[in-house]
């Protein structure tokens, strides 16, 4: 079955080594499209330049994390902005809050986020979001601007019912990982996946991290790839009771939707 996986890190270093193979693996495991996320300005203009390379198989984002907001400035913010121009360029971010680990100011993150959701906005673009532990400021800026942007994904979303039925409410788009496959950390997440409603439902590995931990065999190494993500959907299957195959044509189809990717639209019905 095809799926797409919106959100993968392969810019990292630990792919350096072995890229094509990575790549081989996944179009093996059924997938036809990756967005690369872009978290600052190397891995934004890297990832762009991978799917200009390959648009039929890579799209991109273009933004910084909040880990690394505090070097966010002018002048950042303008080559953020002509990244997100670009055509393979398909949505504004990682951007976001995250006052679990602090590794910015949370000033300097409240202002790095409400700079990009100008940018998305004067470009037309989705938001790749990524929230942690900052609930109640993220989606009062994302209600603030939510008239002027064209929608978005909560990427990774591992929060709570009460936030779910926030971002649902904003028309905002739920990003789902291995998290989900995590007995430990996940079991929230297991428990109201069911509340996603199937046309705003999104499939992601955010490879490297979040290796599923129901994969069998176990891989030798902790390194996540795009080919683990057919078990962020089988679990998606087992917690919602709906049919994988089902849940696979639904989600490549709202991905398509919501970022304008490249893929012919009838082979994803």
């Amino acid at each position: 079955m095809d799926l797409i996986d919106i959100g993968a890190n392969l810019t990292h270093a630990s792919f350096e080594h072995d890229f094509r193979q990575v790549v081989d693996n996944a179009r093996s495991a059924g997938l036809t499209h990756i967005i690369l996320t872009g978290t600052d300005l190397a891995t934004s203009g890297a990832a762009a330049r991978l799917a200009a390379a390959t648009p039929d198989f890579f799209s991109a984002t273009a933004g910084f994390h909040p880990h690394v907001a505090q070097s966010f400035d002018h002048g950042a913010k303008a080559e953020i902005a002509a990244l997100g121009a670009l055509g393979e360029v398909v949505a504004v971010g990682e951007t976001g809050l995250d006052f679990n680990r602090n590794y910015s100011p949370r000033r300097d993150q409240l202002a790095c986020f409400e700079h990009h959701l100008e940018i998305a906005a004067g470009l037309g673009k989705p938001l790749f979001l990524h929230q942690r532990d900052a609930h109640g400021d993220f989606v009062a800026l994302l209600r603030a601007h939510r008239e002027r942007i064209a929608g978005g994904v909560v990427h990774c979303f591992t929060d709570t019912r009460a936030a779910l039925r926030d971002y649902l409410d904003l028309g905002i788009h739920i990003g789902i990982t291995g998290w989900i496959c995590d007995e430990r950390r996940g079991v929230e997440l297991q428990a109201i996946a069911k509340f996603i409603p199937p046309d705003r439902l999104l499939l992601e590995t955010d490879a490297p991290y979040l290796l599923p931990r129901t994969l069998k065999p176990k891989p030798a190494g902790r390194r996540n790839e795009p080919k683990y993500l057919p078990a962020v959907l089988e679990q998606v299957a087992a917690c919602t009771g709906r049919d994988a195959a089902e849940i696979a044509r639904q989600t490549t189809a709202n991905a398509i939707r919501l970022f304008g990717l490249p893929v012919d639209r009838e082979d994803a019905e």
